[in-house]
């Protein structure tokens, strides 16, 4: 059985009543998240760097070809932000500062081998401010920079309005959040 939004909505509302955590500081436990989905955790790092004091981010290519941030499942890290972190460096090949709780959570098509249709994964989104990059493990992934207008046109490229609408709200909630940091900073 393939999950929809609305079992996601009921997942988040249980984790929010179990956890007492709003969706800006969702902490999913491991095993409702498998009851309800019967998938592994998934997070990504929203790995970004200020050029000229404007926010640029760091967006890698899918074995498909379309761009997206750095994910992957929650393996044996010992925390979320970790599984996060090791998948920016994966992916991106990417070392930095990330955020331990996530700054929000996105829907996320996965496809499933030569199927059409994927299946739709929770996926929490963790804050990277990248310090170095290095050859990435997984060199198919291409990581670029791309200034915030043309990320947000990568990451509408090859997907559903839906899902397309979930990643734009990463990139703009990560603005806010990235200049907010700026602020306190200066």
């Amino acid at each position: 059985m393939v999950p929809t939004c609305e079992r996601y909505t009921s997942m988040a509302s249980v984790a929010k009543t179990v956890t007492g955590n709003s969706y800006g500081r969702l902490r999913w436990p491991l095993d409702i998240h498998k009851i309800f989905t019967g998938e592994r955790v998934h997070v990504a790092a929203v790995c970004y760097r200020l050029k000229e004091e404007e926010p640029e981010f760091l967006l890698v290519r899918t074995r498909s070809g379309r761009w997206t941030f750095p994910k992957g499942g929650v393996d044996d890290d010992a925390t979320h932000a970790d599984a996060a972190a090791r998948e920016a460096y994966e992916e991106a090949g990417v070392t930095g500062q990330i955020e331990h709780e996530p700054f929000h959570w996105y829907f996320h098509s996965k496809r499933q081998g030569m199927k059409e249709q994927g299946l739709v994964v929770a996926v929490q989104a963790h804050l990277c401010e990248v310090e170095r990059l290095v050859t990435p493990k997984e060199d198919h992934r291409n990581p670029t920079w791309f200034k915030a207008d043309k990320a947000r046109r990568r990451l509408r490229e090859n997907r559903s309005p839906e899902l397309a609408s979930e990643v734009l709200e990463v990139v703009d909630r990560a603005l806010l959040r990235i200049r907010a940091r700026s602020r306190r900073v200066a």
